[in-house]
């Protein structure tokens, strides 16, 4: 499947939220949709799931006018909305009913992703009766429930314990695995690094850079190079290398121990390769130099990191 964002635009009053973005999600591949508060996410997933009506612009599924209530569509929300009185068991089966499921059916997919989740001792209890970080694993579930053409996910990971949030990436791989629609917002970069395959940055409404994360990190990169050496000091490493290659540019990699070199015509990789396995040096790390996504995040936007 293939989700096509064509030119939309969306106000409020005589602000322009939606400057006419434009982007593409495609099945196999889970897109991590990224911006800071305020930039438009919400907005575009509200226009996508028909709760707001766009100005201009269309969405287009498989090169067709895209309605919500011809597929199946998992949704969380970054504001949660689940009843903390209610019996765990009881409300998903009530939220796989709203969305088409017989009763049968409905309670045997909550009980499967209840399950999924180690949660079954919870069943029939009230949410607020559960920790913060399972409540959360409910949250998600009901994204899960009736198996979803595509699934939007929203902060999926507030409140989770790194054992958690693995079992949920394993969940995520699979629906990207059996060929379903995933998007995924998150601030938290790291995350999104391990999760998605493509990104889309959306800023005051605009598109800024949309595609394949890897090939955005190389592009970034600038066919620089990172070298990390161990028990040598950076400052010592960049006076070698400049004294080797005149005109190599070098400076300390912020995110790590290690090097940039930026060697545009002064030497190829295999040429410092060949220098560095003729030196004394014991090598940690080399190869081209790729941001980290959170890199690539604050540059293109400016400010405080997400």
């Amino acid at each position: 499947m293939k989700l096509e964002v064509k030119d939309i635009r969306k106000s409020f009053g005589e602000r322009e939220i939606l400057h006419g973005i434009s982007f593409e999600v495609v099945s196999g591949k889970a897109m991590g949709f990224l911006g800071r508060n305020g930039a438009g996410k919400s907005t575009t997933i509200r226009c996508l799931m028909d709760v707001f009506h766009q100005d201009s612009g269309e969405f287009l599924l498989d090169g067709k006018p895209f309605k919500t209530g011809d597929y199946r569509i998992g949704y969380l929300p970054e504001e949660r909305g689940m009843y903390a009185k209610n019996k765990v068991l009881n409300q998903l089966t009530y939220f796989a009913m709203l969305r088409g499921a017989d009763k049968a059916s409905a309670e045997k997919s909550a009980m499967e992703w209840i399950d999924f989740f180690n949660l079954g001792d919870y069943a029939k209890r009230p949410l607020e009766h559960l920790s913060k970080g399972n409540q959360q694993k409910i949250q998600i579930a009901q994204a899960f429930l009736n198996d979803p053409d595509i699934l939007i996910l929203d902060e999926p990971f507030s409140g989770l314990d790194p054992v958690n949030a693995q079992v949920f990436k394993n969940a995520v791989a699979d629906f990207v695995k059996r060929g379903k629609l995933v998007i995924f917002s998150s601030h938290q970069m790291g995350y999104v690094e391990e999760v998605c395959d493509d990104v889309t940055l959306i800023h005051d409404g605009s598109i800024l850079l949309s595609g394949d994360l890897d090939e955005i990190k190389r592009a970034r990169g600038e066919n620089k190079l990172l070298l990390e050496v161990d028990a040598v000091a950076d400052e010592e490493v960049i006076q070698a290398i400049q004294t080797a290659f005149p005109g190599t540019q070098g400076t300390p990699y912020l995110a790590d121990k290690g090097v940039i070199l930026d060697t545009h015509n002064t030497a190829t990789q295999q040429q410092m390769l060949t220098y560095l396995a003729g030196s004394n040096w014991t090598i940690a790390r080399f190869g081209l130099y790729e941001p980290s996504l959170n890199d690539i995040f604050v540059s293109t936007v400016g400010g405080e990191k997400a």
